[in-house]
Parts: C-alpha cells; sequence; structure tokens
C-alpha cells in the first residue's frame, strides 16, 4: 500500500501535535499535513488526501459543519471525527452529516491509529460503545447539501440550478430526505434537521 496521506484538522496546538507525534510513530510512512481550521484546510495545496481527522469543535466553522466541505474538497478520503465526547447523539450527529467514523480522544493510542488504519482500508471507525451509530442510515454529503438549501427556501429549480443537478435529481434527494425524517413535507423536513441540529 502507498503512503497514506493524512490530514489533522484540530485547533488545539498540543493535542493536534502529540497525536501527529503518534501517528508517525506507528505508521512511519505516513504523510501528515495538519491544520488549526476549516478555512486552513480548505486552503492547503495538497496532492491528495486518504483520510481526513476532523475535530468536531473548532474556532470559526465547526467539525461538524466542514464535513461538506471536506468531502467536496477530497470525495474519496473518509472522514473520522475526533472529539473528547462520545455520547450517542453527538456520534450520530457526526454520523448523519456524513462522517466515516467517530474517534473519541479519551481512546487509547493504539485504538485510535486503528481508527485510522480501518478507515484506510474502507472499513467503518464508528465506536463499539455506541451500537445506535453503526448501520444507521445516514444522509450523503449531497443530501445534507440539499437540505441546508431547503432550509432556506429554495425551489427544486433554484436548487438544480444552484447545484447543476437536472429535475429529477433534485426531486429525488428531496424525495430521499423527506423519508429520511419520515415526514411528508420539505417544511416537516426543515424542521426535524433543526430540531436535530443537523443544520442551523
Amino acid at each position: 500500500m502507498k503512503s497514506p496521506r493524512i490530514l489533522l484538522v484540530d485547533d488545539h496546538a498540543m493535542f493536534r501535535s502529540g497525536l501527529a507525534l503518534l501517528i508517525r510513530a506507528a505508521m512511519p510512512d505516513a504523510h501528515i499535513h495538519e491544520c488549526a481550521s476549516i478555512q486552513e484546510a480548505s486552503a492547503a495545496e495538497l496532492d491528495g488526501v486518504d483520510v481526513v481527522l476532523l475535530d468536531i469543535h473548532l474556532q470559526g466553522l465547526s467539525g461538524l459543519e466542514g464535513i461538506d466541505l471536506m468531502h467536496r474538497r477530497w470525495p474519496d478520503a473518509p472522514v473520522l471525527m475526533l472529539s473528547s465526547q462520545s455520547e450517542p447523539e453527538t456520534v450520530r450527529l457526526a454520523i448523519a452529516r456524513g462522517a466515516a467514523g467517530f474517534v473519541s480522544k479519551a481512546e487509547t493510542a493504539d485504538d485510535i491509529v486503528k481508527a485510522i488504519d480501518r478507515a484506510l482500508h474502507g472499513n467503518s471507525a464508528a465506536p463499539a460503545a455506541s451500537p445506535d451509530a453503526q448501520g444507521e442510515r445516514r444522509l450523503t454529503p449531497r443530501q445534507c447539501e440539499v437540505l441546508d438549501l431547503l432550509s432556506q427556501g429554495m425551489s427544486n429549480k433554484v436548487l438544480a440550478r444552484q447545484l447543476s443537478l437536472s429535475d429529477n435529481t433534485v426531486r429525488r434527494h428531496v424525495q430521499d430526505i423527506l423519508m429520511f425524517f419520515d415526514v411528508g413535507s420539505r417544511a416537516e423536513a426543515v424542521a426535524a434537521a433543526r430540531r436535530q441540529r443537523l443544520i442551523g
């Protein structure tokens, strides 16, 4: 396997540097790029990324808000959320927004490295202690994007132009979102998403 390219986004410099050292010790061939914010990560000039480690609490855009941006920039790179919190609700929010998994900062170095390795090999890294988050239906990054625009009151035609999609594709995304929240209207879907803090 080629040397893994890892993007580490965390605004706590000490933790970021310490985690980078741990990863390099376990994966000597890894190329690790460190950033302190979503904005810095989005502007980074990188040839490619194989996995993103993204802190859930960041200055500026939060990790949850940044998942879709990371997917847009590196669509093939799984995003692992980092957090000192591991409550099922926090995990569920991360997974629903499109994260490939969730890594608690309270885990051992070995467990964190194993989670990264599983993500690199295409396996889930959701914590075993949170079964509700595993196998749960989730919104795709594109559906999250459609949901954000729905919350702004955009019609399907405007959505299609905004996202450069066909009208049929937008209609399908909207129907999938209604099914996800088990509701009958766009307004109800937006209300449900706000209750679950998937959108602002």
